[in-house]
């Protein structure tokens, strides 16, 4: 029932449903709507291809700096190897220097050392012999001292004394 009621020229809604359809119609006929929708569309369209345009021209340029980044790791990567190769040769140069100017030190120690041990065993020996002159001039003394007390005279001594003015001479 509600659908003959809706024919019904006292209905109102009828009437709407006209005269929007006769606005639609008229629309259509002055090319306003297709004209003012296919534009909007295209309009939007255009946007929507514009930004995709604009993220893959920044997805690229995101690609090569990322290129970029990864040639500069590994630039940065080689050079740090090379550093640590560097640090390494230096310091195996470094330890065998030290070792070297060690062994040299060690060296001119010992050969220091055996050098006072040297001059220690020298003076020892002087110091030796000059306490054995000086012992033996004290026996020599003492036996002459002895003899003289004695009173009795060497031939041998009196022989040197005569000799002593003619090599003094």
């Amino acid at each position: 029932m509600e659908h003959e009621a809706l024919f019904d020229l006292a209905n109102p809604e009828l009437w709407v449903l006209i005269g929007l359809a006769l606005f639609i119609g008229l629309l259509v006929v002055l090319k306003v709507l297709p004209g003012a929708l296919f534009g909007a569309l295209d309009a939007h369209a255009a946007k929507i291809q514009a930004e995709l345009d604009e993220a893959h021209q920044l997805r690229e340029e995101a690609q090569a700096l990322l290129a970029e980044v990864k040639a500069q790791r590994d630039e940065a990567e080689r050079q740090a190897a090379g550093m640590i190769q560097a640090a390494q040769a230096d310091a195996a140069l470094i330890a065998s220097e030290a070792k070297a100017k060690l062994e040299e030190q060690i060296t001119r120690r010992a050969e220091m050392a055996e050098r006072k041990i040297a001059q220690a065993e020298a003076q020892a020996a002087a110091d030796v012999k000059s306490a054995a002159v000086d012992l033996a001039a004290q026996a020599a003394e003492q036996v002459l001292v002895a003899r003289l007390a004695s009173g009795a005279s060497d031939g041998l001594v009196d022989t040197a004394i005569s000799q002593i003015g003619s090599k003094l001479q």
